[in-house]
């Protein structure tokens, strides 16, 4: 399973009209390749909350689904009197991965159930 580069995800996010706007000022790329690979390969993800056209949670989703060219449904959320805005242009995309190895363990398994099939298979569809 190829990776998408860190290069790809930058211009995407400089050169591109994105329909949402993001609340985060740092995005982790290893997440968002993590989550394209799966898309790549058809792994589906629950809806990501909005508040208009504001991403109040989802947003390496979103970023990856925009990458891998898949539709991700939007449920309505509420923002908080501290929700900042920020320009897509402007967002850090931190290469240090966020999560651990026991993390991505977790939504590995949490992925598989959402898609009804065998962890050991999902497994072996990212290699």
């Amino acid at each position: 399973m190829n990776n998408i580069s860190k290069e790809t995800v930058s211009k995407l996010l400089l050169e591109h009209s994105i329909e949402l706007m993001s609340t985060h000022s740092k995005l982790c790329y290893p997440i968002i390749n993590r989550i394209y690979k799966k898309m790549a390969i058809g792994i589906k993800f629950p809806s990501i909350k909005v508040d208009g056209n504001l991403i109040i949670d989802g947003h390496h989703r979103y970023v990856a689904s925009l990458l891998a060219g898949k539709k991700l449904y939007f449920v309505p959320s509420q923002k908080t009197s501290a929700t900042i805005i920020y320009h897509w242009e402007s967002i850090v995309l931190d290469i240090e991965d966020w999560d651990t190895d026991a993390k991505i363990r977790m939504l590995n398994e949490e992925d598989a159930k959402y898609n009804a099939i065998d962890i050991d298979k999902l497994i072996d569809l990212l290699k």
